[in-house]
């Protein structure tokens, strides 16, 4: 019986590497590989958006840091942005220095516009974890709508869960430091902390129905609990 010289004869894996005379087998493999390399490009492309919460004295500012370096993420406070737009007397900061000196609250569309402006600013960045941002339910909806709008998405709202005796125990310390008032009375903390949970609830409610919200157990050394969120964030 003679020899069919048409046969497949796989050398290497990797695209392009089937070198093998009258076989379709070849094509298949290289499209293969070029599916799973596009795969790849869409998994680097995509920004990932993470919510970052946790009540006062979590150590999410730590956490954040951390995952800034780790993952390459920029990170933001809506405090932070909205200071930085009434500093360089931007029209929505002017916007927003008006209800402040009226001591009102500023409508979402504000705290919105100032986030979309600071998202079409920062583009090339691979993601971004938003610190204390959404806190109503009104807000995280107008939030997706905005993300959406860019192309973007929330990945993941992680909470960051510390039993309130431990966060009374780290603000009341950490008061010592920073004179603040509000960090030296433990009732002022308690309240502070209560207020949080409320709010924080209804989104995360929000989101544990689009089946995107995740508890991070965040008690032990900041090692410790960098591992665990970032272990969540690695999923995505």
């Amino acid at each position: 019986m003679g020899c069919n010289t048409n046969l497949v004869a796989p050398v290497t894996v990797g695209k392009g590497a089937f070198v093998a005379a009258g076989s379709t087998i070849i094509d298949e493999v290289n499209t293969f590989w070029d599916k799973k390399e596009i795969y790849q490009q869409f998994k680097i492309s995509h920004k990932r958006g993470i919510l970052l919460c946790g009540a006062p004295g979590c150590g999410k500012g730590t956490q954040s840091e951390l995952l800034e370096k780790k993952f390459g993420l920029s990170h933001i406070s809506t405090g932070e942005i909205i200071r930085s737009h009434i500093k360089s007397q931007t029209e929505l900061g002017k916007q927003m220095q008006e209800y402040i000196s009226r001591g009102e609250l500023a409508p979402d569309s504000v705290v919105i516009g100032m986030v979309e402006d600071y998202l079409e600013q920062n583009k090339g960045i691979k993601g971004t974890i938003f610190d204390g941002f959404p806190r109503t339910t009104a807000q995280a909806e107008a939030f997706d709508k905005m993300l959406k709008k860019m192309g973007d998405d929330v990945d993941v709202m992680i909470y960051m869960d510390v039993p309130e005796e431990e966060l009374v125990k780290r603000i009341l310390l950490r008061g010592k430091d920073s004179g603040r008032a509000d960090d030296a009375s433990e009732d002022v903390i308690r309240n502070r902390i209560e207020i949080y949970n409320q709010q924080t609830a209804v989104v995360a409610d929000y989101y544990r129905a689009q089946g995107k919200y995740v508890a991070v157990p965040s008690l032990g050394t900041i090692e410790e609990v960098f591992e665990r969120i970032a272990a969540e964030i690695k999923h995505l």
